[in-house]
């Protein structure tokens, strides 16, 4: 029997121990010391980890790049160059999956698009130079992809159009984007991004019938796209249809409601329909969408300012070419353009040292709008060969008895004859400031 159930006074209640003070105050001392270790181990700048714990490695995923990069893009931020953009999410993309070949290939378009915001030749030659080799890669991995092989065209043919050193290999150039959007078509004969950039490339090769008839198809293949809108719109530019090509653009900015270029194309088509008004409308939406992206592109001022000449307001077009150089300080392109807008306004002495920067490049003391040392441009094509004749012109129009330019300005035309010599146009205006600096010499034959 129990001995609690014994005796006189049996007990029902369980027998009560003395408590072991000592007993509780380690084990408390053991719970806080557990609790403390564990938030150590638990912050991620705690002193102790847990043991086997793995290397930190990202967990960020390819298609979270990919979704930045649409962001990127469908917000008008393709090319930053002082931010994130969508060529960045793009790259970051491929090397979490190197082999993914339609996404290189997105990459190269973007880049191919993006090298209409860069404002001076030697940048477009380098971003142009990466968009062929990306898409090189892509078609490496995915030569029987018909997205792959239409983009290839895509970026051949704005290789020929743009950056082509010679006419051999513009053609060579067009020759293979010929060859890639046929292969693209025939792979997926109902491609519309396929159908546009064959378009695009008829265009160039001077084929306008079927040019526009494949732009057309593509439109109707695939008018949710914003390429193919672009590109029938540049197919109707060129056959002189401006109020075509405005609709078709403006259906291309409605798909894409941020991409500056298709801003920037309408109002050029508008000025050139002196429609001055309006283009300058469109000029302000791309500046617009570059402040709220917080990018500082020139290109936009640039084509306010060239707006402004062709309505005569010469100031105003002067302080907008003024913003695209504060912009761009470094960009001997823009002081060109600066040069030739102070020239139009018959601001000559202005135009002497904006026009040096341009040419010849100057120093930082011989800079009064940038401020900052700048390289000159090499003959590389008509645009900066205008820039060549302008300072040129300027020099010998300035030359007097007592402040004689002249020699200086027969150098520069000489250098400008020297590779543009069958170009009629321009050998005009050489001839002509031979020939003031010619009667001058006549008048006074010792200086």
């Amino acid at each position: 029997m129990d001995q609690y159930l014994s005796g006189k006074r049996p007990s029902f209640s369980n027998k009560r121990k003395k408590i072991n003070f000592t007993l509780v105050l380690i084990l408390s001392g053991m719970i806080i010391a557990g609790l403390w270790f564990a938030n150590e181990v638990y912050k991620p700048d705690g002193k102790f980890e847990p043991l086997f714990l793995a290397t930190p490695t990202a967990t960020r995923i390819a298609n979270s790049y990919l979704q930045e990069a649409q962001a990127y893009f469908d917000a008008g931020k393709i090319y930053d160059p002082n931010d994130r953009d969508a060529i960045d999410a793009y790259r970051d993309a491929l090397e979490q999956n190197p082999k993914d070949a339609e996404t290189r290939a997105e990459l190269a378009r973007i880049l191919t698009y993006s090298s209409s915001l860069l404002s001076t030749h030697e940048e477009r030659v380098a971003r142009l130079s990466d968009a062929r080799q990306e898409i090189a890669q892509a078609v490496e991995d995915a030569p029987d992809s018909s997205n792959v092989q239409a983009i290839r065209a895509l970026v051949l043919d704005w290789s020929a159009t743009s950056v082509a050193t010679s006419q051999e290999e513009r053609q060579d150039w067009l020759a293979e984007a010929e060859q890639a959007a046929t292969l693209a078509i025939n792979l997926d004969p109902n491609n519309g991004l396929a159908l546009a950039f064959y378009a695009e490339v008829l265009l160039d090769q001077n084929q306008l019938g079927q040019a526009r008839e494949h732009a057309q198809l593509a439109v109707e293949q695939a008018s949710e796209l914003m390429d193919t809108h672009r590109v029938y719109g540049t197919v109707m530019e060129t056959y002189g249809e401006y109020r075509f090509a405005i609709e078709e653009y403006k259906k291309a900015a409605a798909i894409t409601p941020n991409l500056t270029f298709l801003y920037i194309r309408i109002g050029v088509v508008y000025r050139a329909l002196k429609v001055y008004e309006k283009a300058l409308e469109y000029f302000d939406m791309a500046v617009t969408i570059n402040q709220t992206n917080g990018v500082q592109d020139p290109l936009p001022y640039i084509a306010i300012a060239k707006t402004y000449v062709r309505d005569g307001e010469f100031f105003v077009a002067a302080l907008n070419a003024e913003k695209a150089v504060e912009f761009d300080p470094y960009n001997a392109n823009t002081y060109g353009q600066l040069g030739d807008i102070y020239v139009r306004s018959r601001n000559y002495e202005g135009a002497v040292p904006v026009l040096k920067c341009a040419v010849e490049g100057c120093t930082a003391a011989e800079n009064e709008v940038g401020g900052v040392a700048v390289e000159g441009l090499d003959l590389i094509n008509v645009e900066v060969a205008y820039y060549y004749a302008r300072y040129g012109s300027v020099l010998a129009a300035l030359s007097r008895p007592g402040q004689n330019y002249c020699p200086h300005a027969l150098e520069i035309l000489g250098r400008l004859e020297d590779v543009y010599g069958e170009d009629p146009t321009l050998m005009s205006i050489v001839a002509e400031n031979e020939a003031i600096c010619s009667l001058l010499i006549e008048s006074n034959p010792n200086p």
